[in-house]
């Protein structure tokens, strides 16, 4: 399985963004871990593969609940961020659509919107299935689509620039994109040939500021920051003059913004 335009995008996306995006996006993607572990029914001694960790919050959350954990994330200085937080898991540096595991290796695994990051979603859930036991657990996260109003933020305040995506941030293929809703998801997992497929949505309002929010696009974190800091000055600028509009109508008490999330998760047995 080859990495594809989007999925090489990526790894240039993420490439050295580690501590700007602990300090932006990964509370954030934090909200959905307790529901994803539980979902995964993870339990004392279970082996556990976190696949794209990140920071590493998902490893850290199910160490705690005593599985023996193995986390992979595609960029180095992830991987050293979630080294030091799980010191008791074995964290390596891998990268879909392949993972250097054997077939039947693990109990759970699971993957906090590392649906969002890859070229093939559906061959990523079949190289998912692969490496879980025959009856082991599985469960991931992807954000919905359309999106929530929160999420929506960022790139509402582009379009009001008037910047359209550019053209080295390729799209994933049309065949291999599915629907972000409950429905796409679960006819998604049906065709990896995953069983007993449970598929709901989430959402919270996830509070933050001004600040922590922008830091995000401004350092070029995820897409949206590759198109941010993609553009001129000005239009950064101006971006940016559209988004301190736009917060006013998530604005809470003391300055907080108060952003509505929706997040699809999945989970069943392979």
């Amino acid at each position: 399985m080859a990495q594809t335009a989007f999925d090489e995008s990526e790894r240039r996306a993420w490439a050295g963004q580690a501590e700007a995006y602990a300090a932006s996006f990964a509370r954030l993607c934090a909200y959905p871990v307790p529901v994803l572990l539980r979902a995964a029914k993870v339990r004392q001694g279970d082996r556990l593969l976190d696949v794209g960790t990140g920071t590493g919050t998902v490893a850290a959350a199910a160490w705690a609940r005593g599985a023996r954990v193995t986390a992979v994330d595609a960029e180095p200085g992830m991987v050293a961020r979630a080294a030091r937080a799980v010191p008791e898991a074995d964290v390596r540096l891998a990268s879909l659509p392949r993972l250097p595991f054997p077939d039947d290796e693990f109990d759970v695994v699971v993957g906090n919107f590392v649906l969002n990051h890859v070229g093939r979603p559906g061959e990523t859930l079949r190289e998912l299935r692969r490496v879980t036991r025959p009856g082991g657990r599985m469960a991931v996260t992807i954000w919905a689509a359309p999106p929530a109003a929160g999420q929506a933020l960022l790139g509402r305040a582009v379009q009001a620039a008037g910047v359209a995506r550019p053209a080295f941030l390729p799209a994933l293929a049309p065949e291999d994109d599915f629907p972000r809703t409950e429905q796409g998801l679960a006819a998604l997992w049906g065709e990896a040939g995953l069983r007993n497929g449970v598929c709901s949505t989430l959402v919270w309002n996830h509070r933050t500021t001004r600040e922590e929010w922008w830091s995000g696009p401004a350092a070029g974190v995820a897409t949206i920051g590759q198109v941010v800091t993609s553009q001129a000055p000005a239009v950064v600028a101006e971006i940016k003059e559209h988004f301190e509009l736009l917060c006013g109508e998530f604005a809470g008490p003391d300055g907080v913004l108060l952003l509505p999330h929706a997040a699809l998760i999945a989970h069943g047995r392979a």
